[in-house]
């Protein structure tokens, strides 16, 4: 949002702009889960794939994977889904 201008944030609903700051801190709450130098991977990964997984190697695709599943996206989904809806889910168990 950095390059949006200030007019721009004016137009946008404060219960928009609410949620998506939620977001912000949910998302950094779960890459917390990674360590530094694991942050720097996923992104440069992500930044050679240019969101084409078929730009990453087999190997690089596993552990880009891996790196993900550290920080439990369906976790961050289901979290996500309660702050912008306000709607409770389930609790998930690994019994699925």
């Amino acid at each position: 949002m950095a390059g949006l201008p200030l007019r721009a944030l004016k137009r946008v609903p404060l219960a928009r702009l609410l949620a998506a700051a939620e977001l912000v801190v949910l998302v950094r709450e779960h890459m917390a889960r990674l360590q530094p130098h694991e942050r720097r991977r996923v992104l440069e990964l992500l930044g050679r794939a240019r969101g084409r997984p078929a730009n990453l190697s087999k190997r690089e695709r596993a552990e880009l994977a891996g790196l993900v599943a550290k920080t439990d996206p369906g976790l961050f989904a289901q979290m996500a889904v309660q702050k912008v809806t306000g709607i409770r889910l389930p609790r998930r168990d690994g019994n699925r």
